[in-house]
């Protein structure tokens, strides 16, 4: 089932698309941003938007940007990022998510990569005018109900072939600090619909609690309690994708209450989750 939902907020136009036939990707557009803000949030999901008018700020973990039409900005599954207006100035941009089992393949079949899974890419932004233009070039094939799903299908493959031919890898720091910190993440990801506490974090990735925090915090810009909020959006996501009750999600993904789930939806992706939803 396709599902292709609009949004008003004020002055913003918000669509969002997602089809049952191509659960790899998903598609956001947003005709007028100004007012939309973004918490720092991360996604499981690669992401890669293009700025299609106007200006907006940009954050990617520690580097904060100025960026305008005819950008696009990449971010890594797990990067820490956010975009927002500038003095309520109007500006648009086309996102799209796309599943890292599904691009890791891709990187696979193109013999970029050797080990399992998808391997993280060294940009987080770019002023390559093709690139932008595939970007908005595959976000209308998308949204576009007139095409068939294998046609839809054949274009993202064709243009996640041609970005991962133009853009390099990046090399995965190697620590046992570092691992650690990634052994945090993952039980923190793992267990984000339970009720958990910093010492289970600690126990769970060998740390002290001022360690982890401090760390933790560098390595994700977010605290582990703030990046454990996030994973339960990301869950609720996933919930909502699925067609779930709301108050059914907003209790499967470990909030405490549906106004503590939709304001925190809400912070995280400038979306409620009805409107997420459809």
């Amino acid at each position: 089932m396709t599902r292709l939902a609009r949004t008003r907020k004020s002055s913003a136009v918000a669509q969002f698309w997602r089809d049952d036939a191509l659960p790899f990707i998903e598609a956001r557009g947003v005709e007028d941003g100004r007012d939309l803000c973004y918490a720092r949030h991360s996604h499981e999901t690669f992401s890669i938007g293009a700025i299609t008018r106007g200006e907006s700020t940009y954050i990617n973990r520690e580097v904060q940007l100025r960026v305008c039409e005819g950008t696009v900005v990449l971010m890594n599954p797990g990067d820490v990022h956010a975009c927002n207006p500038i003095d309520g100035l109007p500006w648009s941009y086309v996102m799209l998510y796309v599943d890292t089992a599904w691009l890791g393949a891709l990187q696979r079949s193109l013999e970029m990569s050797a080990p399992p899974g998808f391997q993280p890419l060294s940009s987080i932004m770019s002023r390559d005018r093709a690139l932008y233009e595939g970007v908005v070039e595959l976000y209308g094939v998308l949204v576009d109900g007139r095409l068939s799903a294998p046609t839809k299908q054949d274009a993202a493959s064709a243009f996640f072939t041609r970005l991962l031919r133009t853009l390099e890898t990046a090399p995965p720091p190697r620590s046992e600090a570092h691992d650690k910190l990634l052994r945090a993440a993952a039980f923190i990801q793992a267990h984000c619909a339970q009720a958990l506490k910093i010492e289970d974090i600690c126990t769970a990735a060998e740390l002290s609690p001022s360690y982890l925090i401090r760390a933790f915090k560098k390595l994700y810009g977010m605290t582990p309690h703030a990046f454990l909020l996030n994973q339960r959006v990301q869950l609720a996501r996933l919930l909502l994708k699925r067609g779930e009750p709301l108050a059914e999600v907003a209790l499967a993904a470990g909030f405490a209450d549906q106004a503590h789930f939709q304001r925190a939806f809400k912070q995280l992706l400038a979306a409620t989750p009805g409107q997420y939803r459809g």
